[in-house]
């Protein structure tokens, strides 16, 4: 049996080595369009910024190795032109020699992943994506010549991370997304913490800003403003590479990915597709998603090797777990957020809390930001995002395991975790989301979010800040009468309103208030995460104004 995977890298490489354990004899084939075969790609940002000083660090394997320990035929620079689905033949261009040959399959596993978005506007050509080795090698030579200003095109993952990386390199840097917001799997109030770090870093960040040309030496806002650029890298996201599947007449998806089955087989049952170029299901509702990352291409190469070789497999859903550096931050995101949910008409209430990466006792302690979403009736937990240096992986982790074994919010609050002082907290962070969200599905309170105080306030509601004088003064809600929780009991005469929003700075302190409150009478709703949550939202910003 002859199996021919095109493209190498996580998923094409993964699927290639797995068939290899398990069928000694089958003939593998893999061929890759460029000179390298198996390289972090994740690893690439990071060869920019000098973090990673050794090219050859990032490649993992080479044609040579692979085949002396597995015996594949790895052919570099060979590029597919063409299936022909009824013969089982790949039209095959040896790109170094221009030379095609015909190349016959018995099983065919499509991993051309995706490609670079670039938009169509005057200059772009000029802009450097970052996608491949081939482009770092680009981008680092324009690096080294210590060029004085950069401007990088989208706030998504890899523009974050090529931004931060310039900035290591000591080039002034200026980070341009067209849309409100930086990373588009977090809510506002919580890409507001990456903003924040960026800043603080020197990076400028330009949101609700379109570029609209690229010059020779700088970028042109649609506001007619221009950016100094003596590099410009362009990172708007990517999409799949599907030219070859749709010539070949597979079926392409709803989101223009090579639509598969649970076993990842393509409309042709005798091609599969992996990776970037491959719809996914989404874990949340059975839709299809595209998630273009690693460990899922790897599970995918893994699963269509197993087919192949007769063994069973289990489907692989995706709830699309990410993780990305900034600088001090860790950014870590499972699940849907609460934008999407809302949009998809989906009953969802979320949480905040603002806890220590350890005991707070113990030297070292980070203050971090988790946000969970989850059903209010039922505590399917449907998302979870975290923002912070220290203890956020670990978290999101556990957070997305829960997801995957069907665990409860609520239920968040009996796992065993863990814990010593120097590693988490005799209630660890996850437990605390536990026990919030079990108040809320238990009935004992319905807190309300950053986004609702506005409407709460135009119906009379008084807000009644109840941390210290002292961080009352530091800053507070418009409009917010300062009463401390140690003296509510005593001074509770001097609330007018019956109908109250309590805050604090993360909400601790509020949620004991609110439960007085409402033992005394009033109608008391906590804001949900607190001072700390409201001051990081569009609420505390104001309307967003181009530059």
């Amino acid at each position: 049996m002859r199996v021919v995977i095109i493209g190498g890298v996580a998923g094409g490489m993964s699927a290639a080595t797995r068939l290899r354990r398990l069928d000694a004899d089958a003939d593998i084939v893999v061929l890759e369009r460029s000179a390298h075969v198996s390289y972090a790609n994740c690893g690439l940002p990071y060869y920019v910024g000098g973090i990673i000083e050794d090219e050859s660090d990032l490649l993992l394997q080479t044609p040579e190795s692979l085949h002396e320990r597995f015996r594949l035929d790895v052919r570099v620079r060979s590029e597919v032109t063409a299936i022909d689905r009824g013969a089982k033949t790949l039209c095959v261009k040896d790109l170094s020699s221009e030379e095609t040959y015909e190349l016959t399959y018995d099983r065919l596993v499509l991993s051309p992943g995706a490609s670079p978005v670039i938009p169509p506007i005057p200059g772009i050509e000029r802009a450097l994506p970052l996608r491949t080795v081939e482009d770092v090698e680009r981008i680092n030579k324009v690096v080294v010549q210590q060029p004085s200003s950069a401007v990088v095109i989208g706030g998504g993952f890899i523009g974050i991370e090529i931004a931060e990386n310039l900035r290591h390199r000591g080039i002034a840097t200026a980070l341009v997304e067209a849309t409100d917001q930086l990373l588009a799997p977090l809510d506002p109030e919580m890409a507001q913490l990456v903003t924040n770090e960026l800043t603080r870093n020197a990076v400028d960040v330009r949101m609700g800003a379109s570029v609209v040309a690229v010059h020779s030496s700088s970028v042109e806002l649609a506001n007619g403003e221009y950016l100094p650029g003596e590099i410009v890298i362009v990172a708007i996201g990517v999409r799949p590479d599907i030219a070859l599947a749709r010539a070949a007449g597979l079926t392409i998806g709803p989101r223009d990915g090579i639509q598969v089955d649970a076993l990842n087989r393509t409309s042709d049952k005798s091609i599969y597709a992996i990776g970037d170029a491959a719809e996914k299901l989404d874990a949340l509702d059975g839709s299809a998603t595209l998630v273009p990352l690693a460990n899922i291409a790897n599970r995918q190469g893994r699963v269509v090797a197993d087919h192949i070789a007769g063994r069973s497999v289990r489907p692989v859903p995706t709830i699309g777990t990410a993780i990305v550096k900034v600088f001090d931050l860790t950014i870590a995101t499972t699940g849907w957020n609460e934008k999407r949910l809302r949009a998809a008409g989906r009953t969802a209430t979320s949480i905040h809390a603002h806890p220590r990466s350890h005991a707070g006792y113990y030297p070292g302690a980070e203050k971090m930001a988790l946000k969970l979403v989850f059903d209010p009736v039922s505590g399917e937990i449907l998302g979870a995002q975290g923002v912070g240096s220290v203890g956020v992986d670990k978290r999101i982790d556990v957070l997305a395991t829960a997801i995957r074994g069907g665990i409860t919010a609520p239920e968040l609050a009996d796992l065993e975790l863990a814990y010593a002082p120097p590693f988490g907290s005799a209630k660890d962070p996850v437990n605390m989301l536990g026990y919030m969200a079990e108040n809320i599905v238990s009935g004992l309170c319905t807190p309300i979010q950053w986004s609702d105080l506005t409407d709460y306030q135009s119906r009379g509601y008084q807000v009644i800040d109840v941390r210290t004088e002292k961080e009352f003064v530091g800053g507070h809600i418009p409009g917010a009468y300062n009463i401390p929780v140690d003296e509510l009991r005593e001074r509770v005469d001097e609330i007018k309103v019956d109908h109250l929003i309590v805050t604090c700075q993360v909400g601790q302190r509020g949620h004991t208030a609110t439960l007085l409150l409402n033992d005394l009478g009033f109608d008391a709703k906590n804001l949900d995460g607190g001072y700390e949550t409201w001051r990081n939202s569009p609420s505390a910003r104001g309307p967003l104004t181009e530059g």
